[in-house]
């Protein structure tokens, strides 16, 4: 069994390294490393990994399940040093009353029955919530996500609900050794921002999350401005779960 100076000194081996890339890797490409975010998604990992983490220095987590979340979340109300909680995975309207008014950013909107539920719920705290536009670049029909030519029509009207910030985009890369893919992909959502940007007449957008674990070097190149990285992070899941 692994003890918990184990995991710690993993965690936290893993994490710099990530961090150092991160940096070496913007610098190269002229970009302030300051300015990219790195999200450790912690889906699945139990409370006891996240708080092993947090003693890491990590503070901002990603989670897919909202049930989980909502979860997690208690379970730190009390506690001293409290996680950054990022939505990142599928959100079904009925599930959003999770989330609020608990998330910083939720990535995942692809719809704008989904964006008035968050905004109805975000009104009840009078609290404004982020998000980003999930885009489904790869036309994978095993994905979420709107497709790209529905950006423009979804950002105009998300920006009639006075409680939402819409601040970018995100998208999930297809999983390839095809770098010439995946770096399509990250470069049709730049490119997707700059035409929503230009047709709202303002730079509203200025957040891409897209990157993770197996290509986050590749979505730096391309302009990414948030990370999620689990596996490079955490390692597999082999860890008890919650």
């Amino acid at each position: 069994m692994t003890s918990k100076e184990e995991i710690i000194s993993n965690i936290k081996f893993n994490y710099t390294k990530v961090r150092n890339e991160i940096i070496e890797k913007a610098q190269r490409e002229y970009r302030n490393p300051g300015e990219i975010t790195l999200i450790a998604v912690s889906k699945t990992f139990s409370t006891e990994i996240l708080e092993y983490a947090l003693e890491s220095g990590i503070r901002i987590f990603g989670e897919n399940y909202a049930q989980e979340v909502r979860d997690k979340i208690a379970f730190f109300e009390d506690k001293p040093v409290k996680p950054h909680w990022h939505f990142i995975g599928h959100l079904q309207t009925n599930k959003v009353k999770y989330l609020i008014p608990y998330i910083k950013l939720i990535h995942t909107v692809d719809s704008f029955e989904l964006a008035s539920e968050i905004n109805k719920r975000a009104e009840q705290y009078n609290l404004i919530q982020n998000i980003l536009i999930q885009v489904n670049t790869s036309s994978e029909e095993t994905k979420y996500g709107i497709l790209p030519e529905d950006a423009i029509n979804l950002s105009q009207s998300v920006l009639s609900l006075h409680n939402l910030n819409l601040i970018g985009l995100m998208t999930i890369g297809t999983f390839s050794t095809d770098e010439s893919v995946i770096r399509e992909e990250f470069s049709m959502l730049r490119n997707l921002r700059y035409e929503v940007n230009n047709k709202l007449g303002i730079e509203k957008l200025t957040e891409l999350s897209m990157g993770m674990s197996n290509d986050y070097l590749i979505a730096i190149e391309e302009g990414s401005t948030i990370l999620r990285v689990g596996t490079a992070i955490f390692g597999e899941r082999n860890y008890s779960k919650t």
